[in-house]
């Protein structure tokens, strides 16, 4: 049972990573910090908690707000990097924290970093699109703002009642099957006219 919630844990903080890496490394390690739902002292993952990591994911936070606020293009694939490096050492630190082998967390935290990854640019992005055709492309700082707060309720739902990681990770699946099926749908159409 005990494997079950560290692996419940590391799905649930690595895929909220996908969707904003910094700020659930932040949120994950000032929880082990006080020891809140989870602990990385005495493992190799000590390091998540410590005050140079929250500093340093405090630096990239307000770096990355800089970046988005003042339009500068940054290729998708450095934000999957981060993204895939951050929920591959939450996962394996969900695993150390309870005394398992970390290492075998490191390929599913990158796994479902991309997960959380693609569906959250897939989310977005369907988002983006029903409000441009509104007219409403001006709320994009507050879908901005409830991805972010998303995030951080699912990793901390996940260190705190850890099954609660399944529902995110099945909300996940099903955005980026709907997506595919509607860009198919699409070509279809665009087929059909020729």
């Amino acid at each position: 049972m005990d494997l079950f919630l560290a692996i419940s844990q590391g799905i649930g903080t690595s895929l909220a990573a996908g969707v904003r890496a910094f700020l659930v490394a932040l949120l994950v390690g000032a929880m082990a910090s006080a020891n809140v739902g989870i602990d990385f002292d005495g493992t190799e993952y000590e390091f998540l908690e410590s005050t140079a990591w929250l500093a340093l994911m405090l630096v990239m936070i307000v770096g990355a707000w800089w970046v988005e606020r003042a339009d500068i293009p940054v290729s998708p694939a450095a934000w999957a990097v981060a993204a895939a490096g951050i929920g591959a050492v939450l996962f394996a630190g969900s695993l150390a924290e309870r005394d398992y082998t970390p290492e075998w967390g490191l390929f599913p935290g990158v796994a479902i970093a991309m997960l959380g990854f693609l569906a959250a640019r897939a989310f977005l992005g369907g988002a983006r699109e029903r409000l441009s055709a509104r007219g409403e492309s001006g709320a994009a700082g507050t879908l901005r703002l409830m991805v972010d707060l998303g995030a951080l309720v699912i990793a901390a739902l996940a260190v705190l009642v850890e099954p609660v990681s399944y529902v995110a990770l099945a909300f996940c699946g099903w955005v980026l099957l709907v997506r595919r099926r509607r860009t198919s749908q699409k070509y279809e159409g665009l087929r059909i006219l020729r």
